[in-house]
């Protein structure tokens, strides 16, 4: 392990004074001009934890019993709790990912075999860090961590280590969807990626901590496998370092043709010469992308119907059917119903009565309003 920082060594690092810290920063993206209905209902509510609120002497007290199930916490040599410990945790449930993101003072940290001994969960965790550095020891070997390199770890290990104040985005995946890749994972415990891969994957998991607050209900499952698939080819010792690249490089570029059909959804222009001019790609290669989508064509009609869906779904739309239908591309009423009604079994009238006859609704008692999911209760059922 590396000399253990003294709390002075870390002060420097820390942009703000311990009762100034700021909140998460809100990551910025070119998407976010959209307007959130236009790609329908977000699907992710973010569970949200901060100590600022709390008495100084309680601050770190708080922070330790959230990261319980994870592992003891413990503060620097010479740290005391009184002088207070200002953390954010921010954390999104994607079904069969956790995304978090932290903002921490300097501490250490410690899964200990009696911790494991009393702990179900061996998930996988991936760290990326916006700043700050962390050491991570594993049955003697050290992995040094920094902005630009990625960790990739297993809950089901024990482990201890420290970090200087930082920001990052922790992922949490459950083992069960690694099923395939475990042996090759397994030898990777404890690791740090770097280098061309790394960036990719750093540049992979920014985009969607950025969009995480517009998400859709049917975009989860791809953000989970896509990730998943990445993790693989990144950390499979079978792969090689080009081949990854290329297979990274794959995706950010599916995700970069997925924004460009979302901002134009309603221009008669989105046509596969517009999007191979603006990705700068051949025809061949966009064929090749949405291939499993069913075709360009599929696609871009499909977008425009949920999205056009998302709108008829919701109570406070003031806009008539054609209206709707117009804003999403189809110059035609009857080409609009035809094709909403083909794809979703029911016309978009059928949709839009659905919502107005469901809008009185059971009212919802005291207590189911204040019963809400902790952090610990989503870790515990991750994958599950």
């Amino acid at each position: 392990m590396e000399p253990r920082e003294k709390r002075g060594d870390t002060s420097s690092e820390l942009p703000l004074q311990r009762g100034e810290r700021r909140r998460w920063p809100r990551m910025s993206s070119p998407e976010e001009d959209m307007p959130i209905s236009s790609e329908g209902v977000p699907a992710l509510k973010p569970l949200s934890f901060s100590t600022r609120g709390l008495a100084r002497e309680e601050q770190f007290g708080a922070w330790q019993s959230l990261l319980e199930p994870l592992f003891d916490v413990s503060l620097p040599e010479n740290a005391s709790p009184k002088e207070g410990f200002v953390a954010e945790h921010v954390a999104w449930n994607l079904g069969n990912l956790l995304i978090v993101q932290q903002d921490v003072p300097a501490n250490s940290y410690n899964r200990s075999s009696a911790r494991l001994r009393s702990s179900s969960l061996d998930h996988w965790y991936l760290g990326l860090l916006h700043d700050g550095q962390t050491w991570t020891e594993v049955d003697g070997h050290v992995a040094a961590n920094q902005p630009g390199k990625v960790e990739f770890r297993s809950l089901g290990y024990p482990f201890r280590g420290r970090a200087t104040a930082s920001r990052s985005v922790l992922l949490y995946l459950p083992r069960e969807i690694f099923e395939d890749a475990a042996p090759a994972l397994d030898a990777r415990n404890n690791s740090i990626l770097s280098g061309n891969a790394a960036k990719l994957l750093v540049d992979y998991v920014s985009a969607i901590e950025a969009r995480l607050h517009t998400l859709v209900e049917e975009d989860l499952d791809h953000v989970v496998r896509a990730t998943r698939d990445i993790i693989v080819a990144c950390f499979s010792p079978s792969r090689h370092q080009d081949a990854v690249a290329e297979q990274l490089a794959g995706i950010a570029l599916m995700e970069r043709a997925r924004r460009y059909v979302q901002r134009n959804l309603n221009s008669a222009d989105l046509t596969s010469d517009a999007m191979c001019r603006a990705l700068a790609i051949s025809r061949t290669r966009l064929y090749q992308l949405f291939e499993p989508s069913g075709g360009v064509n599929h696609y871009i009609q499909r977008r425009r119907l949920l999205t056009a869906h998302a709108a008829l779904s919701d109570p406070e739309e003031p806009r008539r059917i054609i209206e709707i239908a117009e804003a999403v591309g189809f110059s035609s009423a009857a080409t609009f119903s035809r094709a909403f009604s083909k794809e979703f079994g029911y016309s978009p009238r059928e949709a839009r009565n659905a919502i107005i006859s469901s809008r009185r609704r059971r009212p919802v008692s005291a207590s189911e309003r204040n019963v809400s999911p902790s952090f610990e209760d989503w870790l515990r059922t991750l994958g599950s």
